[in-house]
């Protein structure tokens, strides 16, 4: 099987580990081809559907304010948030996508999943504790804190807006796709099935029922992947020498399957990739909207703690199971899909996670896999969505239309049709790009919230030259290059518009938007001598106070 070079496989498998962008068979183009109907999964899927559904109604009893629908009531433990954060991080084809890598690429399989894994430190040891004691609802609660309110909030929306929305036709893709392939349904019905249960649990249960879907899911998604990964081990006598003696018997690659290949032959691309899946994950609207669901910054510490924790943990498994696969299902005929391993038949494209779960489980184990990869999808969708609908009608409509007057009545009225809306537009794009290869969507993602995000995000917790003209200068300058650069690159400008050669030859933007982003803030607010500079620069003391302390932050919370 060959290999895909660095820059092609850098941007497919940014859309694989984190999206849910799954597909069947060794391509990516969304030719699947619909199978017979899986009656284990559905059977598993409509006990979860029907689970979720009990706690919605639930939650809805539960969700009478604007803080009860944006961070349930502010109620949730670090150890419960440890597991929903878990659950929006860990996708479906974090287990798909990643198994995958480690089956064909050993090792650098396990560098890129640490790459994803560098964001968490990031988020705790820097973030968590001034997030949760200067935010309310969402993340440009602590930009806008001390600049202009409507300016700041404006360009927040915008960038949220465009990393949920290019998220969410990857998502809803991966969706149809994978339950195409899974469960013998048609493409366009997995698509409003999804998009229509995620509008229901965010319209009438918000962030508690959310929060409890993407607990489950996490705790189902955990469950299935040790208990493959153990059945898997105990052919090998859960011995680690035994499996990689055997695996490296038998690979293409030998002896380098456990030694760094493919992945650092481009340093730039490497870097770039990894700077985008470090900040970009600090830069994500629904994973930072988390943080305000706990009680206090002591416990937004915990839930990061506990959620590096758990993705540690399943990254290991993914590994294992990558490994196992290679003789499992690597040297099984019956899984053969094409392609060779080394002359021997393997199990073909991105399901090899579910060849190994059929092998080690039978139909049972294999349906409730992919009822746990369609209940991982629509649990990400649910939080992509809350952090949309939270950003058009928290900072548009209250802050910035509004200007603080609206009541809470009004503005979770606004959040539950943008919620509708958000929905229908989420199942006409994913019918829209059935066909495309949209991982070049979530590269685009990651760059955006890394280049535009993550740079106004730090400096105003941490700078106090930022100002309000440096802020939009770095938010704009960073959204606007990041977009510029993946369009100008392989995966749009050669693979999408069929131009011969790109004009920008890396596949990454975050190691070349991200600077431009800072240099701009810099720049800007430090050539800022307006009077309005001068007081922003002024208030700074006061959010450090607040930002260390915490003081204020129950009052802002429960205002």
């Amino acid at each position: 099987m060959n290999r895909p070079p660095l820059r092609t496989a850098a941007t497919l498998l940014a859309g694989l580990a984190l999206s849910g962008l799954a597909f069947a068979g060794p391509g990516i183009d969304g030719t699947t081809e619909q199978q017979a109907t899986n009656w284990h999964a559905i059977g598993m899927f409509c006990a979860f559907v029907a689970m979720t559904m009990g706690i919605t109604y639930w939650a809805a009893s539960r969700t009478k304010s604007a803080s009860d629908f944006y961070t349930a009531g502010g109620g949730i433990t670090g150890f419960q948030n440890g597991l929903a954060i878990a659950g929006d991080y860990m996708s479906a084809a974090t287990l798909l996508g990643l198994t995958a890598m480690v089956f064909t690429t050993g090792y650098d399989g396990y560098i890129y999943m640490m790459a994803f894994f560098a964001g968490w430190p990031i988020i705790l040891f820097l973030m968590a504790e001034r997030l949760r004691n200067l935010g309310r609802f969402t993340f440009s609660d602590i930009t806008a804190y001390r600049l202009d309110q409507g300016k700041v909030r404006t360009m927040a929306a915008i960038s949220s807006l465009t990393v949920v929305c290019f998220y969410l036709i990857a998502q809803m893709v991966g969706a149809g796709q994978l339950i195409k392939l899974l469960f013998g349904l048609d493409y366009n019905v997995a698509i409003f099935a999804v998009g229509l249960l995620m509008m229901v649990y965010v319209t009438f249960g918000g962030m508690v029922a959310t929060t409890w879907v993407q607990i489950i899911k996490a705790c189902m998604l955990l469950t299935g992947g040790t208990l493959v990964m153990l059945l898997a081990m105990s052919q090998f006598d859960f011995s680690f020498a035994n499996l990689m003696e055997r695996a490296m018997a038998v690979h293409k690659l030998g002896d380098k399957l456990m030694h760094p290949g493919s992945f650092l032959a481009d340093p730039v691309t490497a870097i770039s990739l990894g700077l985008g899946l470090m900040f970009g994950t600090a830069g994500l609207p629904h994973i930072l909207m988390r943080f305000f669901t706990v009680t206090d910054a002591k416990e937004a510490r915990k839930s990061v703690l506990y959620a590096s924790g758990f993705v540690a943990y399943f990254f290991n498994v993914i590994l294992l199971m990558g490994l196992t696969a290679i003789i499992i299902v690597g040297q099984n005929p019956e899984f053969f899909e094409g392609g060779e391993l080394g002359g021997k038949l393997v199990g073909g494209g991105n399901m090899v996670a579910m060849h190994l779960s059929k092998a080690v489980g039978g139909n049972m184990l294999l349906g409730f896999l992919a009822a746990v990869a369609f209940a991982t999808i629509l649990a990400v969708v649910s939080g992509l969505a809350l952090a949309g609908a939270s950003a058009i009608s928290h900072d548009l409509y209250a802050r910035v239309i509004k200007k603080g007057t609206a009541s809470e009545t009004d503005e979770i009225r606004v959040s539950k049709y943008a919620t509708i809306v958000l929905g229908f537009i989420a199942i006409g794009l994913g019918i829209l790009f059935e066909k495309q290869n949209v991982a070049f969507m979530v590269g685009l993602a990651f760059g955006i919230a890394a280049a535009a995000n993550f740079p106004v995000l730090i400096l105003s917790m941490y700078w106090k030259g930022l100002t309000t003209r440096g802020a939009l200068a770095s938010g704009y300058s960073g959204l606007v290059s990041a977009v510029l650069f993946v369009l100008l690159s392989k995966s749009v400008w050669v693979d999408v518009l069929g131009n011969t050669a790109p004009l920008f030859p890396y596949t990454q933007p975050a190691l070349f938007a991200m600077p431009i982003a800072f240099l701009m803030a810099f720049v800007v607010s430090g050539l800022d001598r307006s009077a309005q500079a001068k007081r922003e620069i002024a208030a700074f003391d006061d959010q450090y106070v607040r930002a260390q302390t915490g003081f204020g932050a129950a009052a802002a919370s429960n205002h």
